[in-house]
């Protein structure tokens, strides 16, 4: 139940706090600033600013730091869509039909809707965390390892689904991805796939790994042509585009509001987060849709899918700090470090005592939706002149940018080297046709599916037995069932059609 008078104490808080307005739209154009550039994170922007804390009121440090998570979660769909390139893992699926709009001339829409979806599901996400907050944390507690591995399956392999007619290549790039993530040391204490190298011991690091597959890989096609958008008479900037773009977002009221709670709910569990949300996000509007082979060339539904997700799994993530206080993403991470920092640990109790606050936190972030969409307007008026920039001055910069960021994620020469590598690897999977989404889901997966199932058979021991006793396991398999067998159905049915299609028959299913 919602404790009206921690409700009408929180808005009193934070109409007493005039500095909290002052640093909350700063923290926004920090996360911008930050997700817009490829190479650097909101994790970056947040660990770099979290000293500033120090000399805020808790309540304040807390929306500053949201203020930065907010922000670059719509930052990344700005090149995302300009140029193809993510500025966070979070945007991959924005790339999918954002840029492909920018190809036809709808630069402007696209950013108004990426800006629209974000702004909305930013706002949804921590309405659902003020209504369901106390209630959920207590389901949260109750996913165990195995039920936390076949999430990360599902992920996986809904990955597959999206891939048309390419579900083996897709599982395959996967699991190509979940190998290159187990590199290095185990929690064991033994070395693997390091071939001997000091420099592998730590892993690759999965943020640099992304910006080489998908940012440096994509530069290679950039340098063909001579601007983003071709034709000159669609290279218009237009605030007027921008914020119709922005009002459109109504025509996608059902793709917004699927992808606005599938993203607050994936961003529940630890390790999900939005890299994953958006993606899924995507694949389920795409599999939905009426003509699911539009998406890929600039339908508009995918922006909103992705955007509406990745945005929404913020109010997500904040359930495990502040009910359980535990950290769910990176960003959560940074977060508990600022409440340790002001003596304060989240968790059920945190919750009971201080109520009020919790609310103010809460809240707080909702004004801050608004304020995106009003930032998030000037901001795109600016950066939107990139389109009539020719790329022979733009991609220079770009590549020292995303060398640089690579550089600062490891902050040593192993972030480049692994730039260089995984970009070659991005041009070798787009050469033969496997996905490049699902190598960097396994990516992102890698370890939390290796950990949970070590987890898995410790508590089972030495067996799985878990995985197949627990009734949530049992419902998870049985998606998982589902999954592969609906990707196989679909598989044998496109290769039956095939050789009537290519001699010119008619299809049988065919009016």
């Amino acid at each position: 139940m919602l404790d009206l008078a921690a409700i009408w104490d929180a808005f009193g808080m934070l109409f007493a706090m005039p500095m909290a307005w002052v640093v909350v739209p700063l923290g926004l154009l920090i996360g911008l600033v930050f997700g817009a550039v490829p190479g650097l994170s909101v994790p970056i922007a947040m660990a770099v600013f979290l000293p500033m804390t120090l000399y805020m009121e808790f309540t304040e440090a807390i929306l500053f730091l949201t203020a930065i998570f907010t922000g670059g979660g719509f930052g990344g769909s700005i090149p995302a869509i300009l140029m193809n390139v993510p500025g966070t893992s979070a945007a991959i699926a924005t790339c999918f039909d954002g840029h492909p709009m920018v190809r036809r001339g709808e630069h402007n829409r696209a950013l108004g809707l990426a800006l629209g979806a974000s702004t909305v599901g930013t706002a949804v996400g921590y309405l659902l965390l003020f209504l369901v907050l106390e209630p959920i944390s207590g389901f949260v507690l109750r996913l165990g390892p195995s039920e936390l591995f076949l999430v990360a399956v599902i992920g996986l392999l809904l990955i597959g689904l999206m891939t048309d007619g390419r579900f083996a290549r897709a599982v395959v790039a996967g699991c190509i991805g979940v190998l290159l993530s187990l590199i290095g040391m185990s929690s064991a204490g033994i070395e693997r796939g390091t071939f001997g190298s000091i420099y592998l011991l730590d892993g690759i690091d999965a943020n640099a790994a992304i910006i080489g597959i998908f940012a440096a890989s994509e530069l290679f096609r950039l340098v063909k042509h001579d601007y983003l958008v071709e034709a000159q008479d669609k290279r218009s900037v237009s605030i007027r585009e921008i914020a119709r773009g922005f009002a459109d977002i109504r025509h996608n009221l059902p793709t917004l509001g699927r992808g606005s709670l599938l993203g607050a709910g994936l961003g529940v569990i630890p390790g999900i987060g939005s890299s994953i949300a958006n993606l899924v996000s995507y694949t389920i509007t795409k599999q939905l849709s009426k003509e699911p082979e539009s998406f890929g060339k600039g339908n508009p539904n995918g922006v909103v899918a992705a955007e509406s997700a990745n945005s929404s799994s913020e109010g997500g993530s904040m359930v495990g700090l502040l009910a359980l206080g535990i950290p769910s993403s990176a960003a959560t991470a940074i977060m508990l470090s600022a409440f340790s920092m002001h003596n304060i640990t989240g968790g059920p109790r945190f919750i009971s005592d201080q109520k009020d606050v919790v609310y103010a936190i809460i809240a707080g972030n909702l004004i801050q939706a608004v304020m995106l969409g009003i930032i998030g307007l000037l901001f795109i008026r600016m950066i939107v002149y990139l389109v009539r920039v020719p790329l022979s001055y733009l991609l220079p910069p770009i590549v020292i940018c995303t060398v640089l960021g690579s550089y600062a994620l490891t902050s040593s020469l192993s972030g480049p080297v692994t730039l260089v590598a995984f970009s070659f690897l991005g041009v070798v999977l787009k050469r033969y046709n496997y996905s490049v989404v699902a190598t960097v889901i396994g990516l992102l997966l890698g370890l939390m599916m290796e950990g949970n199932l070590v987890r898995t058979w410790q508590l089972g021991g030495s067996s799985l037995s878990p995985m197949f006793t627990r009734p949530v396991s049992l419902v998870l398999i049985a998606l998982i069932v589902a999954s592969v067998a609906l990707a196989l159905w679909v598989t044998a049915r496109r290769k039956s059609s095939q050789p009537f299609r290519q001699t010119g028959e008619p299809h049988r299913g065919d009016a």
